[in-house]
């Protein structure tokens, strides 16, 4: 069995570009960057490169965007081919098969933090905010 489940930051905007023929389709590569815990509680991270075709790769080009986190489903591939000096380069990538979201858009942008509650343990609601019930 060949599954892998990433969660992280994208280290960049996801790099898009669509192939040619009769019907061309998306190719998104992007980057996670992925907490690894080591010994004393000391973190660092891998960076992880990703690869997602299709429908997947259009949504990744709308919606994706740097520092965001995700969660990412996929097999990992691997792969080689020769350089430009000769040299053979060995790569390893996740193929995406299903991505979402990891947090709210809210958390993400440094939204202030809500409202304070009061004293009984419920929040102040504006009086016009459009609710459905009176």
């Amino acid at each position: 069995m060949n599954k892998a489940i990433l969660m992280g930051r994208l280290t960049r905007d996801p790099d898009i570009r669509y192939s040619t023929g009769m019907e061309p389709s998306a190719v998104a590569r992007y980057t996670l960057a992925v907490d690894r815990r080591r010994a004393a509680g000391q973190q660092t991270a891998d960076f992880i490169n990703c690869v997602a075709f299709g429908k997947p790769a259009e949504f990744a080009e709308k919606y994706f965007k740097q520092g965001m986190k995700i969660i990412v489903t996929g097999r990992i591939q691997t792969g080689s081919y020769t350089n430009k000096d000769g040299q053979k380069v060995y790569t390893t990538e996740v193929i995406v098969e299903e991505q979402e979201f990891a947090e709210s858009k809210a958390s993400s942008t440094n939204s202030p933090p809500p409202s304070p509650e009061r004293e009984d343990g419920f929040m102040d609601v504006p009086e016009d905010e459009g609710l459905p019930f009176a």
